[in-house]
Order: structure tokens, then C-alpha cells, then sequence
């Protein structure tokens, strides 16, 4: 076996996001759903950037999210994802190197920008996101590093980047790269709407490549087809090792074969639930590496979910190592 290095290796979507609060009717009057995320053209992006209010940008990225806030909780940690050699990709790779976060991935030359996610953030915090790829599309086999995945205790694999072909192709090199090391590989489903657009390969994957699942309500009931969310958790808890589902402020189930923990949700004053999920997770995996018992994990998951929650923004803006201490 290799010699582990980082607790956590996550692999998906390199993306500088845009955040701006804005009233309902804003998304109303461009008929985009609330609380999803859609991927956009690169003229629809630029429309709706102009269209936007003034607002915060910072690099993103779901599993990057989950990363940066990994790292903030004091984990060693690696990410691969796809940037353009741009303005854009400079931001995002100094960005995620000063959050603690390892990042190794050569940018594009050549081809698309670097992605970029447009979210709105309605009055009641919720996010609508508006994903355009750009240079994340080109992530592929070659960008997994088999010797990076090997020195990671869990590889993190974000379910937006199902979406190009390539990338599902990417998802099974690294799972076998795992595999092959001893190591744990995880997936999030990350979105209702990713989800229905690839259920079977979802299925696929995570009935045979993964350890462990995270999601969230809508997820796993898109994922097992079901509206009832104790038969899906119970569906997934046949498929994986861990599942680890959030449901918003009832907290989180976490399902295993050693039984079934309820963990509560932290208090929280809501801003802007951008990145709750990648908190979630940060929180689950950190505590995870350190061995911790998975109602542990969870209360983890669930302080970090709770601090990215409070303030616009999925990066923490508190300190989460004393917050779990």
C-alpha cells in the first residue's frame, strides 16, 4: 500500500463563484427554478452577469468548497479540477493553495475560460445557481493522478461533475485507483437535477465504486426513485458502507452497518445556504480521518454546515476547529 499523505482527495468542478442576493421576482421574470442549479451557455452567463446585482466572487466549486473547509478543520488535503490558464484560473488556483488545499491539476490551454457559477440568493437564503462550465468539461482521465489518489485516505467525488462524459470515465479511473491503494472513495450526489439526468450511471457507481454517500433529501429520493425518505436511506444503506443524509433543520441521518445515528442540526441564523452541503461534508470527512464515531462526524458536518449557512458565501468566516472542539 501507499504511503497516505492526505486524509482527503477531492476531485470536481474548478468554478469562481458569483453570489448576489436578489428578490423572487428576479427569478420569477427569467423562469429559473428555485433552489436548483442549470447549466448555462456561455451567452446565457453573460446575460444573467449583467443582469445580476452587485454581489461577492471567490473561487468555488462544490467538492472545492468541501476542501476548504476540510483543510479550515485542520485535515490534509488535495484537489483536482480543470481551470483555463486565465485571469479567472489564477484566482481560483491562489485561492484554494491559501485555504491550506493541495492542487496540482495543469490548467487548460488553449480552450474554454475558466467556469464560472452565477447564484442567486432569494430573501429566505435559499440558492439558485446558474453553471456555466467552461474549462471543467475537459476534466478527464488523464488529469486523475493515480498517485495522488493513492495517497489520500478518501477520495471525494462531486457529483456536478457527472454531467460530460469524460468525467464519469475520470470518476471510475480514480474509484479503481482507490480501490487498488486500500483507500475509501465517496461520492456526493450534489443536485436533484444532476441526478435525474444520469440516474442509471449514479446507480452504478454507487452500488459498485463507493463507500460512502452524501446527500440530501431530494438526492436520495431522485437517486431510488421514491418520494418516501425512509425507503431510499434504507435502499442506500444496502448499496454503501455509509450514508451520510442531511435534511436541512431536522439534521442528518447517518446509516451504516453498525446501525442507524440521528444527528441534530447546529443552530443557525440563515443568510444563504450556498455550500451547506459541501460543509456537511468537510465536517463529516475531517472527523472521519481522525477516526472520530460517525454521530461524531455528523455533529462535525453539521457545526460547519451550520457557520457557512450564517453569512453569504460557502467558505467559513469563523473558526471551525474551536467551534468543534
Amino acid at each position: 500500500m501507499n504511503s497516505q499523505s492526505l486524509d482527503i482527495l477531492g476531485i470536481g468542478n474548478a468554478i469562481v463563484d458569483v453570489l448576489a442576493p436578489v428578490p423572487d421576482s428576479f427569478l420569477l421574470d427569467r423562469n429559473l427554478p428555485k433552489g436548483g442549479m442549470s447549466l448555462i451557455s456561455t451567452e446565457q452567463a453573460e446575460a444573467l452577469y449583467a443582469a445580476m446585482p452587485s454581489g461577492v466572487e471567490s473561487s468555488g466549486g462544490s467538492a472545492a468548497n468541501t476542501c476548504a473547509v476540510a483543510a479550515a478543520l485542520g485535515a490534509r488535503v488535495g484537489f483536482l479540477g480543470k481551470v483555463a490558464k486565465d485571469q479567472l484560473g489564477e484566482v481560483f488556483a491562489h485561492d484554494i493553495r491559501a485555504a491550506g488545499v493541495h492542487f496540482p491539476t495543469a490548467p487548460l490551454e488553449g480552450g474554454a475560460p475558466t467556469a464560472r457559477c452565477l447564484i442567486l440568493v432569494s430573501p429566505d437564503g435559499q440558492r439558485t445557481m446558474n453553471t456555466y462550465l467552461g474549462a471543467c468539461v475537459s476534466f478527464g482521465e488523464d488529469d486523475v493522478d493515480e498517485a495522488e489518489v493513492a495517497r489520500a485516505g478518501v477520495v471525494y467525488l462531486e457529483g456536478y461533475l457527472f454531467d460530460p462524459p469524460a468525467a464519469q470515465a475520470a470518476f471510475r479511473k480514480a474509484a479503481r485507483a482507490a480501490r487498488a491503494a486500500g483507500r475509501q472513495v465517496a461520492i456526493t450526489l450534489s443536485d436533484p437535477f444532476c441526478v435525474g439526468r444520469h440516474r442509471d450511471a449514479f446507480l452504478d457507481f454507487v452500488r459498485h465504486d463507493a463507500d460512502i454517500l452524501f446527500a440530501n433529501e431530494a438526492e436520495v429520493a431522485a437517486l431510488y426513485g421514491t418520494d418516501d425518505f425512509d425507503q431510499a436511506a434504507a435502499q442506500a444503506a444496502r448499496d454503501v458502507s455509509i450514508a451520510a443524509l442531511t435534511r436541512s433543520e431536522k439534521g442528518s441521518v447517518i446509516l451504516s452497518k453498525g446501525g442507524r445515528d440521528v444527528v441534530q442540526a447546529a443552530p443557525a441564523r440563515v443568510v444563504d445556504t450556498t455550500g451547506a452541503g459541501d460543509a456537511y461534508a468537510a465536517g463529516f470527512l475531517a472527523a472521519h480521518a481522525k477516526g472520530l464515531p460517525l454521530a461524531e462526524a455528523g455533529r462535525w458536518g453539521s457545526i460547519a454546515a451550520a457557520e457557512v449557512i450564517g453569512h453569504f458565501g460557502a467558505r467559513p468566516q469563523a473558526d471551525l476547529k474551536e467551534m468543534v472542539a
